[in-house]
């Protein structure tokens, strides 16, 4: 997939030193940096789930009650 990404001049330049030092691209680094930026905010499943009854006023096993009660 193809995307436009505008950096500040500074980026440009610092990562033009890099990939002429490390011999890369300028594709292969910036697919680095982003694998590397996910890499350090995976979210788990566990996080997506934690708590996503907070701030409800029916407790659980009022509402497990209420959901049964679908059943009859």
């Amino acid at each position: 997939m193809r995307t436009i990404i505008d950096l500040p001049n500074e980026q440009v330049i610092r990562m033009a030193a890099l990939c002429e030092r490390d011999g890369l691209s300028r594709t292969e680094v910036v697919r680095r940096a982003v694998a590397a930026y996910l890499d350090a905010h995976r979210v788990s499943e566990r996080d997506e789930t934690f708590g996503m009854r907070r701030g409800r006023n029916l407790d659980g096993l009022a509402y497990e009650r209420n959901l049964r009660g679908e059943w009859t």
